[in-house]
């Protein structure tokens, strides 16, 4: 079992920055893929990002690459995000998965945070 709290959404104006975290717990973190999604208001939840349990593999959306840049330690996944945009404007999810990593494709990761509201004005 993995516990997930997401931190660091907020109000920004487009083209400025936002970094979110994710603080994960569990006996065996660092065998666990780590994933951000994000869900805007009547849209289906979408991937973004993804970093496999080695730290060797990274997935993007191609929406996002050159903006956002994930990264991991031990004990928390990060999100970079730069030169927002409004339609960025979603909730924003932490996931897990026990395999060697998330891909793209993937939308039932089994772990979940509670999402963080990033909120982009034009």
């Amino acid at each position: 079992q993995v516990q997930l709290v997401e931190s660091g959404g907020g109000l920004v104006q487009a083209g400025g920055s936002l970094r979110l975290s994710c603080a994960a717990s569990g006996r065996s973190f660092s065998s666990y893929a780590m994933g951000w999604f994000r869900q805007a208001p009547g849209k289906e939840r979408e991937f973004v990002a993804s970093v496999s349990a080695s730290g060797q593999i990274i997935y993007y959306a191609n929406s996002f690459k050159g903006r956002f840049t994930i990264s991991r330690d031990n004990a928390k996944v990060y999100l970079q995000m730069n030169s927002l945009k409004p339609e960025d404007t979603a909730v924003y999810y932490c996931a897990a998965d026990g395999a060697p990593s998330i891909r793209p494709t993937t939308t039932n990761p089994p772990y979940w945070g509670q999402g963080t509201q990033v909120t982009v004005s034009s």
